[in-house]
């Protein structure tokens, strides 16, 4: 395995030249359906030769250019990219409150989570997206990638992501032993996902016998990869970057 690139290397320069400010997206916005409702996506290719492709899920805000930032990051390492919505076109919540209500909503009908993710992983493949998937996402977008490793319904996953998402499995859902394999990126000082929750994660888990591997960054506050923000967490975020990039590449 690659070792995690520390400060001063070419990927912390990387990371310097990539501020939201100056972001300018190189993919596009696909209107999707699902179910009749209309939805906004975001879809980028890593060329003819891609190494296979990733769907990302937003966090509580909605998809916004922070995940178009991460799908133009992962297209230039070659893979095609596609950023589902599960709010809807033009839903995109500001106030706390109405964060709160949209991610509940989907929470207390996870039938409806998971068709709108089945949804937006359809509409990657019409897109054009390499069939093997790594299905990600952060935050809120996390929870949703587990849910949907526990369900079993999507077709030809190689992997499953969460970043600092959260790792509670409902009453009556378990994973199986056919689960893909799972990466959790977890703030150490993550203070609304805690790492007794980590390691109730990882013993379900490990009971079940899917393989898994689990960044603990010490320090790090919950959503702390979002550039820009108060919990922008550098280190964190640079080494889950790359173990993420690694495990790709392992796992596509």
């Amino acid at each position: 395995m690659k070792k995690i690139l520390l400060p001063g290397s070419a990927l912390t320069l990387f990371f310097l030249a990539l501020p939201v400010s100056a972001f300018s997206p190189a993919g596009e916005d696909i209107a999707y359906n699902v179910n009749g409702e209309d939805f906004l996506g975001y879809f980028i290719t890593g060329g003819e030769n891609a190494k296979g492709s990733v769907l990302i899920i937003h966090d509580w805000d909605g998809l916004d250019d922070y995940e178009r930032q991460r799908a133009d990051m992962l297209a230039s390492e070659g893979y095609d990219v596609f950023a589902v919505d599960l709010y809807g076109e033009g839903n995109r919540p500001q106030a706390v409150e109405e964060k709160r209500a949209a991610t509940n909503r989907l929470y207390q009908d996870r039938e409806r989570m998971r068709a709108l993710t089945l949804g937006g992983l359809a509409q990657a493949r019409e897109q054009g997206a390499a069939e093997q998937t790594v299905i990600m996402g952060y935050c809120f977008g996390g929870a949703v990638a587990l849910e949907i490793a526990r369900s079993g319904e999507a077709d030809s996953i190689a992997a499953y992501t969460s970043v600092h998402g959260g790792l509670t499995t409902p009453d009556g859902q378990s994973y199986s032993s056919e689960t893909a394999p799972i990466f959790i990126a977890h703030g150490g000082a993550d203070s609304s996902v805690s790492l007794d929750d980590v390691a109730t994660l990882a013993e379900e888990l490990e009971t079940s016998g899917v393989t898994y591997e689990i960044g603990i960054y010490s320090g790090a506050p919950h959503a702390f990869s979002v550039f820009g923000s108060d919990a922008y967490h550098e280190r964190a975020d640079q080494r889950s970057w790359e173990t993420f990039n690694v495990w790709l590449e392992e796992m596509l």
